[in-house]
């Protein structure tokens, strides 16, 4: 995959770890819509944002009502609310 790899130090993983969680209106985790992958994942937590900050309108039309960011399995932050204040 692009940019896996590169410009690690040791002890760094390259895997691609950083993830939403999406979420429905009730807080409990869902499934992503069709036209997204089910498991997308990426290297950092910038990609991670920008992905979500493009998509939102697909996901929100989707039923998506808030995300969670998470790097592996660590808790990052959210719930975020994916409709206006």
């Amino acid at each position: 995959m692009p940019g896996m790899g590169s410009g690690l130090g040791s002890g760094q993983s390259t895997a691609m770890s950083w993830r939403w969680v999406l979420l429905n209106a009730h807080g409990s985790p869902i499934d992503a819509p069709e036209a997204m992958s089910a498991d997308q994942r990426f290297p950092s937590q910038s990609e991670a944002e920008t992905w979500v900050g493009e998509a939102w309108p697909l996901l929100l039309a989707h039923g998506v009502a808030a995300v969670t960011l998470r790097e592996a399995d660590r808790y990052v932050y959210g719930p975020m609310p994916l409709t206006p204040a």
